[in-house]
């Protein structure tokens, strides 16, 4: 079981890696990368897994891709992020969508953190963040006017990169077990 858990987290972080490259060089994910992972995911769980696997794979895409899509509605990250957490959720499965969800969340906000830092902007950032808060609680999910991903005069974070950072945690953490 260890060796078809690692296979799936495995193929996730080639997945996330191959976003994370292109999310660099260009700012942005593409839909040749994620779809056809998304759909080779789906069909490992099948071929290894049964169709039982494949369900819960496709379980594990739409939690994944679902949490990341509220970011998104908020203005606060890409569409290729939203598909390539989706297609990560496919391929690693239920098991371990959770784990990497939640370290991938931690490597966003460590890498934000750095980000910040280098660009001499922590104290604008911390106070963006007050806010968004504000905006979000009287507004909902619509993003705001000059603080969202669209404006090019902000701080920007390739997402992709916290994606694969939080995929590797969790690849590692398989194979510690």
């Amino acid at each position: 079981m260890l060796e078809l858990n690692a296979t799936f987290v495995g193929m996730s972080l080639v997945c996330a890696g191959g976003g994370a490259f292109f999310d660099v060089r260009t700012r942005r994910i593409p839909n040749w990368l994620t779809g056809p992972s998304l759909l080779a995911g789906l069909v490992l769980h099948l071929v290894l897994g049964g169709w039982r696997s494949m369900a819960t794979a496709a379980l594990a895409g739409v939690l994944a891709g679902g949490a990341f899509l509220v970011f998104y509605l908020a203005g606060g990250m890409g569409a290729g992020d939203v598909k390539l957490m989706t297609a990560v959720g496919c391929v690693a499965g239920l098991t371990y969508v959770a784990e990497i969800l939640i370290a991938t969340a931690l490597m966003g906000g460590v890498f934000a953190i750095i980000l910040a830092v280098s660009r001499h902007r922590l104290k604008d950032t911390l106070a963006n963040i007050g806010v968004l808060v504000m905006h979000h609680g009287t507004s909902g999910l619509r993003p705001h006017s000059d603080l969202n991903v669209t404006n090019a005069e902000r701080l920007r974070l390739p997402y992709g990169i916290a994606i694969a950072a939080g995929t590797g945690i969790s690849f590692c953490s398989v194979l510690l077990r």
